[in-house]
């Protein structure tokens, strides 16, 4: 039974987005554990309108980031300015004081500014000239790639990779959802008449509650085999982080939290262990694609038994 205020959210969001729930269920519980998503698909399958729409639902702002090669850090971040008539410099805040920040083909950028990324998305703040600056709450960024075309890109580095609690991949609508689409489209965009169906401190309570579901003994240790399963791997040359087992418990307590439950399950870490370990494993093969690390993460998850525990 899905908690009604994941629900509401799921149904506006649905609105501009055509039969993607699973996708749409994936962005929600990665917001909710206050992580951050990387989606690598093709141009045109609404990665930007998915990004406005959760920003519109939750009543938050959003801003969006295209990232060229001559973007700069504090394009991002922001910058110190002199003021001639206070004698003091001020901060002007960037595009990532929003709590949905769009970072369009984050790869299209300079190592130096993927780098100012990852201040903010660890520990939600920027440090400017010594001075640190938090950021709203909650924060979000939800960076886009076009897995086709990498000319002139720069891969991105696993530490920030390892920032992204999940990997995923919209992919085409089927032809019943891309008719709805048209069909739903013919005057004006779905996206314009969406509205908040909560607000920040109300959603920002939910994401409390989620840290505090209950997860047994049983379950963090099979979380956490799982992870280690992951690096011993013949065909993986460096597996999944501990800051990815602490990010697939803490997806997996959102998870249990938008399914109406106050305790995790194997079965939450079982269905997530794909999304929030696949993009961080590096293979021995350098030319190994997505599918083959997300089949050694479904291989180390057959490896590991998951424990019965009791519902509370």
């Amino acid at each position: 039974m899905t908690a009604p205020f994941a629900e509401a959210i799921e149904a506006e969001v649905s609105r501009v987005i055509d039969g993607k729930p699973e996708q749409i269920r994936t962005v929600l519980t990665v917001l909710l554990a206050g992580g951050h998503v990387l989606l690598e698909d093709v141009p045109g399958v609404g990665k930007t309108q998915l990004a406005r729409a959760f920003a519109v639902a939750i009543g938050g702002s959003v801003h969006r980031i295209q990232f060229t090669p001559d973007l700069l850090p504090s394009d991002i971040t922001g910058v110190s300015v002199y003021d001639q008539e206070t004698k003091h410099f001020v901060f002007h805040a960037g595009p990532v004081f929003s709590n949905i920040v769009i970072g369009d083909e984050i790869n299209r950028a300079s190592p130096k500014t993927q780098s100012a990324l990852l201040e903010c998305m660890e520990e939600s703040q920027v440090t400017i000239d010594g001075e640190t600056h938090v950021l709203p709450k909650p924060f979000m960024v939800i960076a886009t790639q076009n897995p086709f075309d990498m000319d002139g890109t720069f891969a991105l580095p696993e530490a920030q990779r390892d920032r992204f609690m999940a990997r995923l991949e919209i992919g085409y609508p089927d032809p019943g959802a891309e008719l709805a689409m048209v069909q739903s489209r013919k005057t004006d965009a779905p996206i314009d008449s969406l509205s908040a169906v909560t607000d920040l401190p109300t959603f920002a309570q939910h994401m409390q509650q989620a840290r505090e579901v209950f997860q047994h003994e049983a379950v963090e240790k099979y979380a956490v085999l799982i992870v280690r399963a992951t690096r011993e791997l013949q065909n993986v040359r460096l597996g999944a982080s501990p800051r990815a087992t602490l990010q697939l418990m803490r997806a997996a307590k959102a998870r249990a939290y938008i399914d109406g439950r106050d305790w995790v399950s194997p079965d939450d870490v079982r269905a997530l262990a794909p999304l929030v370990l696949s993009h961080r494993l590096v293979m021995r093969d350098a030319d190994a694609s997505y599918e083959v690390a997300a089949q050694a993460v479904e291989q180390a998850v057959a490896s590991v038994p998951p424990p019965a525990v009791r519902q509370r």
